[in-house]
Formats: C-alpha cells, sequence, structure tokens
C-alpha cells in the first residue's frame, strides 16, 4: 500500500480522498494545503505519491510540481482537476505529474490513479 501525501486548499475535498484512500488501505502521511506547504511537507514526509489540486492559494498546484520535481526527480504526482482544465492537466503532466484525476472523485477512478503511479 501506498504513503500518500493530499494536496487541497478545501478541507472537504483533503477529507473525501482520504476516506477513499485510507479504506483501501493506504497511508496519509501528509496533508497540505498549499503549494508552498507541499513542497516542505514533501521533504519532510517522502511520500510514494502525492495528489495535488491544480487551484490553490500562494504556490498553485503546477509549480508546486516543478518545485517538488526539481528537488526530488522520484516523486510520483497525480494532479486533481476540476472539469475543464485539461490545458492545466497537460502543463502538469509536461511539469512531471503522472496522471490525473477529475473532482467530483470517483472512489474507483482515484485508487486505479495511484495503483497506475507507484506500480502496484
Amino acid at each position: 500500500m501506498a504513503r500518500v501525501m493530499i494536496v487541497d486548499d478545501a478541507m472537504f475535498m483533503r477529507v473525501t480522498l482520504k476516506n477513499i484512500l485510507t479504506k483501501e488501505g493506504h497511508e496519509v502521511v501528509a496533508e497540505a494545503q498549499n503549494g508552498e506547504e507541499a513542497v516542505a511537507r514533501y521533504a519532510e514526509t517522502k511520500p510514494d505519491v502525492v495528489t495535488m489540486d491544480i487551484t490553490m492559494p500562494k504556490m498553485d498546484g503546477i509549480s508546486a510540481v516543478k518545485a517538488i520535481i526539481a528537488e526530488h526527480p522520484e516523486a510520483r504526482i497525480v494532479m486533481c482537476t476540476a472539469m475543464g482544465q485539461k490545458n492545466m492537466v497537460m502543463e502538469a503532466i509536461q511539469a512531471g505529474a503522472k496522471d490525473f484525476i477529475v473532482k467530483p472523485f470517483q472512489p474507483e477512478r482515484v485508487i486505479e490513479g495511484i495503483a497506475k503511479v507507484v506500480g502496484a
């Protein structure tokens, strides 16, 4: 099972993802509510995978992906995106994200996305 860090500025979204992941046996080792926090928490916890929201205050998800990948090229990041953010998803993938999941979250797609990037 994977050690996961959840990054989203909305607590509701973090709770939703945490419930989906822990029910499946994954361990949520950290949470962050913006990109700056995500970069710092990643260095502290070295999770197996990160779920990263795109639109957040202070530092957006794409900037956070770039910052994390620059320091930790092995990082595995799954973007969480609202409908209609396709161009941002492409930018995130080019920045180093491995996959994306769309909000509202479908539990099976979240689990599939995590499994895909951790190679489970």
